[in-house]
Parts: C-alpha cells; sequence; structure tokens
C-alpha cells in the first residue's frame, strides 16, 4: 500500500453542496421583467432589478408555488409561516448593494433525497442524502471580465443586469456526502427532480444550476469537523467530481505534512485540474442579516399547500424503483430511462399498447437515443410516437418482421411515422415463416454451395452461418431466423 493510499484510508471527506437553481418564471422573482436567458445585455430591466430609489418589490406567485413543489419533492416540511431578509454585500453586478433572500425562516427545511450509485457488480447502492433548508432569492446580475481597451491597453469589466433579481432556489444539503462521485449523483439527482418538476431546466453551461462545495477533512472515526473549505467555478458534474477528489487529496497532503488549512473559497481551474485560492470565506454576520422591510412574511395554508402536493407528477426515484419492479427492468436500464421525463413518459406510453418492456426500452435506449443525439432532438419531436414503437416491437414478436427489417424502416418510422404493418405491406417486407416455402430456398441455397456443404460436414460446423446468410440473401433478410436456423440444422447434418 503506498503511502498516499495509506493516508486517504485515515481520513474521511465532508462534503455539503449549495446549489443555487434558477427557476423557469416568465418574469423576476420581484418585478415584471422577462427572466429570459439569452437576450441582448441589459434589455431585461427596471427600477426595481436595478435598486433605484422608491421602487417596491413584490413577490411573484410562481415562485411561491414551485418553491413549495420543489420543497415538497424533497420531503421537506414547509413552513407555514416565513419571510424574506436582506443580505449585505457589494458586487457592481448587484446594483442596490443587498440580496433579497431569506436567513432564519426559510420556506422549506429538513427534508432529504435518494442517490444511486452501483456496485462492483453493477447492483444499485442506495443513499439519504439529507437536505438542510431550500429559500427563495434573487440573482445577481453577470460581469464579463477580460476586455481591454486598444488606446489605453488597460483592461475592464463588463456589466450585464439581465440576471439581476431573476428567481433562485439556494437548496442546501446536509454533510453527508464522503466523496467526488457522492457529490455528482447528488447535483443530477437534484436536477432531475427540478426538471421534473417544470421549475427549473438546470442547464449548467446557461448558469441554471450552479453548485458550490463544501468540503473539509477529518481522521476516520473523530466526530467534529475539519476546517471548510468551499470551492465555486464549476460548470460540469465532472468538474464537481474532479474537484472534490483533487481537494480531498490536496487536504490530506497538508495534514501530512503538518500544515494549516484555512477556511477559505477557492476556485476549480479546469485546465490545470486543480483548486486555487480566491478569497477568505465570508461569515454570515459580515453579510449583516436583517428582515426586509419592504416585503410581508409568507404564509402557506394547509389548502394551498395540499393543492400544489396533488400536482406533483412521479419523481424519478419512484419511477425507477417502479420500473424494477413493475416492468422487471434492470436498475441500469430504469435508471437511463428515468433520467429525462419525456423519455420516461414515451417508454411508458408505448407499453400501456401492451408491448413488451425490455424491447422498448431496448429500442428507447439504442436505436432511438442514438437518432436524438445525432439529430440533436427530444424524444417528443420524433415521428416514431410510442404507439408506433408498440406496434413495431408486437410485430417482431409475433413473427410478422425480423429484427433486421424493423431496423431497416425505422428511419422512415422516425422521419415519418405511419402504421408499421402497412409500410411492410407496401414494400413487401412480411417475414417469410413457412416451413414449405423456406425449405425450397434452403435447399437452394445448400445445392449452389456444395463445397461449403461438404467442409460443413467435414466438421466446419461454423459455416451454417454461411447458409443462413445465403438464404437471407435469397429472402431480402425476409427469413424468419429462428425457423431457417432450424431448419438449415437439420438438412446440413444429412
Amino acid at each position: 500500500m503506498t503511502t498516499a493510499t495509506l493516508a486517504k484510508t485515515k481520513y474521511e471527506a465532508v462534503i455539503g453542496l449549495e446549489t443555487h437553481c434558477q427557476l423557469s418564471t416568465e418574469t423576476k422573482i420581484f418585478s415584471s421583467s422577462s427572466a429570459k436567458f439569452g437576450d441582448t445585455p441589459n434589455t431585461n430591466i427596471d427600477p426595481i432589478c436595478l435598486g433605484l430609489p422608491g421602487v417596491l418589490p413584490v413577490l411573484n406567485q410562481k415562485v411561491l408555488e414551485y418553491a413549495v413543489k420543489a420543497g415538497l419533492a424533497l420531503n421537506c416540511q414547509i413552513a407555514p409561516y416565513s419571510k424574506f431578509d436582506r443580505k449585505q454585500y457589494f458586487y457592481p453586478d448587484l446594483p442596490k448593494n443587498y440580496q433579497i433572500s431569506q436567513y432564519d425562516l426559510p420556506i422549506a427545511e429538513h427534508g432529504w433525497l435518494e442517490i444511486e450509485l452501483p456496485d462492483p457488480d453493477g447492483n444499485p447502492i442506495r443513499k439519504k442524502i439529507g437536505i438542510t433548508r431550500l429559500h427563495m432569492e434573487e440573482d445577481a446580475g453577470k460581469s464579463v471580465h477580460g476586455g481591454s481597451d486598444r488606446l489605453s491597453g488597460s483592461t475592464y469589466s463588463l456589466l450585464d443586469y439581465n440576471r439581476a433579481g431573476v428567481a433562485l432556489l439556494e437548496i442546501v444539503s446536509e454533510p453527508d456526502i464522503r466523496s467526488g462521485q457522492e457529490a455528482a449523483e447528488y447535483g443530477q439527482e437534484l436536477r432531475r427532480i427540478m426538471r421534473y418538476l417544470g421549475v427549473s431546466d438546470g442547464n449548467m453551461q446557461e448558469g441554471s444550476l450552479r453548485c458550490d462545495v463544501n468540503i473539509s477533512i477529518r481522521p476516520v472515526g473523530q466526530k467534529e469537523f475539519g476546517t471548510k473549505v468551499e470551492i465555486k467555478n464549476m460548470n460540469s458534474f465532472s468538474a464537481i467530481h474532479k474537484a472534490i477528489d483533487h481537494e480531498i487529496e490536496r487536504q490530506i497532503a497538508a495534514l501530512e505534512a503538518g500544515e494549516p488549512i484555512f477556511q477559505e473559497t477557492r476556485l476549480w481551474e479546469e485546465g490545470a485540474q486543480r483548486t486555487v485560492s480566491m478569497r477568505m470565506k465570508e461569515g454570515s454576520s459580515d453579510y449583516r442579516y436583517f428582515p426586509e422591510p419592504d416585503l410581508p412574511p409568507i404564509e402557506v395554508s394547509k389548502e394551498q399547500l395540499e393543492q400544489w402536493r396533488s400536482e406533483l407528477p412521479e419523481l424519478p426515484a419512484l419511477k425507477r424503483h417502479r420500473y424494477e419492479n413493475e416492468f422487471g427492468l434492470s436498475a441500469y436500464d430504469a435508471r437511463v430511462l428515468t433520467d429525462d421525463r419525456l423519455v420516461a413518459e414515451y417508454f411508458e406510453a408505448a407499453v400501456t399498447a401492451n408491448a413488451n418492456p425490455k424491447q422498448i426500452a431496448n429500442w428507447v435506449m439504442g436505436d432511438i437515443a442514438a437518432h436524438l443525439n445525432t439529430e440533436r432532438l427530444n424524444i417528443d419531436a420524433i415521428a416514431l410516437k410510442p404507439l408506433i414503437l408498440a406496434e413495431l416491437v408486437t410485430l417482431i414478436e409475433d413473427g410478422t418482421i425480423s429484427g433486421k427489417i424493423a431496423k431497416d424502416i425505422l428511419p422512415e418510422l422516425l422521419a415519418q411515422g405511419g402504421s408499421v404493418k402497412e409500410l411492410v405491406e407496401r414494400k413487401g417486407l412480411i417475414q417469410i415463416s413457412d416451413t414449405g416455402e423456406l425449405e425450397k430456398i434452403i435447399d437452394e441455397a445448400i445445392a449452389d454451395h456444395p463445397k461449403e456443404l461438404e467442409q460443413f460436414r467435414n466438421g466446419k460446423t461454423k459455416l451454417q452461418g454461411f447458409f443462413v446468410g445465403q438464404v437471407m440473401k435469397k429472402t431480402s433478410g425476409r427469413a424468419d431466423p429462428k425457423l431457417t436456423n432450424q431448419i438449415l440444422s437439420k438438412k446440413l447434418k444429412g
């Protein structure tokens, strides 16, 4: 065992994630300006998000609905009474120098979500990660650094306030995570849930989902936490995984060398694959929280809470369990099919038409997924609707067409849809399953290749595949493969 490996067994990582999830509302959290991503800089702005004197914020009702639904989906306790607070800090992209957030009375607390990690045999290991709190707040604007003036040579930054005031949910996990892999899976499951609810698109590339990691190291068996370090600037789940693994190694190496670990914020450098110090970490006292005077407290009635609860969809973890128990799918298949809500709904619609679930799953995860990736489409954009796929699978299973024929006609079905049976009849592709007809074709194939027949009977039995190919060629792939092999086997052996 190497020194590095030995050191790793002496320590454990304690990891928590703070996730900012941008909500898919049409307007901002406290004003009527558009929240659309990608518009011309500084066009979606107004006196409220710019913090001009004399303006008053008004809470977007849809933001509260989305926050409560997200809290329910994360098994949180929804507060019947909560409030907004002012969080004081200065950044150039936060014009009013404070952020409206929630501090001591958030909308949701004490929840959990379930993650799945494969064991060495591919079986799922399930673990619950606690959710400390979920609260609403407004986003800041966006700073673009690195511009350069051609005349003076000085650098400058550009500010886009379109994002200022866009609605956010901040979701804080318990320190239950122990590895980069667990953290990445937690982030992915959180994104799945938000997408299933329809409250966020979760696009990390556009900043709709942003994760900050808090990580410390302690000796195995020690209850007290070590010194916490925050990592920012991770724009993918892969980066989260790699940044945490790197930081674990960095902190262990520091402890082993007797060096101090500082409470600080570090950045992940993707190119160098390392974390670098950014600033010392602020504490809550630095923000000087106090209740937001321009917004009233929030009260969620029992009736409203139950209405929103009734509108929740079946969530990813429950779907995974149901697919394994109800359809007999593997944990891997269930996971792939439920990753995207549209794909899951497509799969279920096809299975509802009495098609074989495993065969439907194979087509969805195989040829159809390949087509979607190549064409960059969502599954609801293809002409091959669920009932058509169900018909295709049924025709394969009852012997009307072969799997090869199905693959041959798939491009046309993907592009144009329509009845599978009518298509194969029109093209003359119905499988030949008549024993007498097949025997005649097989006899011809054998008679055409006496040399290969002699080699087969002298022990080169793999040549049966050659004769199957000849039969398929004569029938343009329409011969029933199973029946062909049965008849060939008898005739080749004489």
